[in-house]
C-alpha cells in the first residue's frame, strides 16, 4: 500500500500526463488539411485515444470520493474518445452515405462531449482537486455550450461560436493548471485515509 508521499508523487505524474493528453486531443481535432484523408484519420484517431486515456486516468482520481458517478463519467468519455476514432477512420471514406453518417457521428459527438465534461467538471467540484473557482467555470461554460447547441438544432439561432468558446477556455486553463500545478494535495489525503479505516 503506497504511503501518503507515493500518493502525492502519482498523482502529481497523473495530472500532469492529463494536462498533456488534453492539449494534444485539442490541438489534433480539426486541426488537419480536410484533403489530406490519412493525415486527418490519424489526427482524429489519435485524439480519441487521448481523451480515452484521460477518462481511464481521471477515473482511478475520482473513484475513491463517487463511484458511481465516476462510472458513468468513464464510459461516456470512453464513447466520446471512440467515436472520435471511429469518425476519423469514416473520415477516410468516399462514399458519400459514409459521410453523411460521419457528419452524424460528429453531431452527436458534441452533445456526447457536452454531458461527460459537466460530470468531470461537477467530480472537479466536489473533489476539490482544483481550485473551485476554475471547476464552477467549467460547469457555467459546459451549461453554455449545451443550450447553444439545443438552440442551434432547433434552428431558433445560427451557429454562435462565442458561445462555445469559454469551454475551449476553460480546457486550455485547465490543462495548464494540472501541468503547472497538479491536484490540490490537501484534497487528495483525506479520501484516503478514510478509505483505510473502513
Amino acid at each position: 500500500m503506497m504511503n501518503a508521499k507515493e500518493r502525492t508523487n502519482t498523482h502529481r505524474k497523473t495530472a500532469l500526463i492529463v494536462g498533456v493528453l488534453m492539449l494534444v486531443a485539442y490541438s489534433l481535432i480539426g486541426s488537419g488539411n480536410p484533403e489530406a484523408k490519412i493525415l486527418g484519420m490519424l489526427l482524429e484517431a489519435i485524439s480519441g485515444l487521448a481523451v480515452i486515456a484521460i477518462a481511464i486516468l481521471m477515473f482511478q482520481v475520482f473513484k475513491p470520493y463517487n463511484k458511481k458517478v465516476s462510472l458513468w463519467y468513464i464510459v461516456l468519455k470512453s464513447l466520446e474518445g471512440g467515436l472520435l476514432v471511429v469518425t476519423g477512420i469514416l473520415f477516410l471514406s468516399h462514399n458519400t452515405l459514409l459521410l453523411e453518417i460521419y457528419d452524424g457521428i460528429h453531431a452527436g459527438h458534441g452533445y456526447l462531449f457536452a454531458i461527460a465534461a459537466l460530470i468531470f467538471n461537477y467530480l472537479l467540484f466536489q473533489t476539490k482537486l482544483i481550485p473551485r473557482w476554475l471547476s464552477v467555470f467549467g460547469v457555467i461554460a459546459t451549461t453554455m455550450l449545451i443550450l447553444v447547441n439545443l438552440l442551434e438544432v432547433t434552428g431558433i439561432v445560427s451557429e454562435l461560436m462565442i458561445f462555445k468558446f469559454p469551454i475551449f477556455l476553460n480546457e486550455i486553463i485547465l490543462a495548464i493548471w494540472l501541468i503547472a500545478k497538479g491536484f490540490n494535495p490537501s484534497a487528495l489525503e483525506p479520501v484516503y485515509v478514510k478509505t483505510a479505516m473502513k
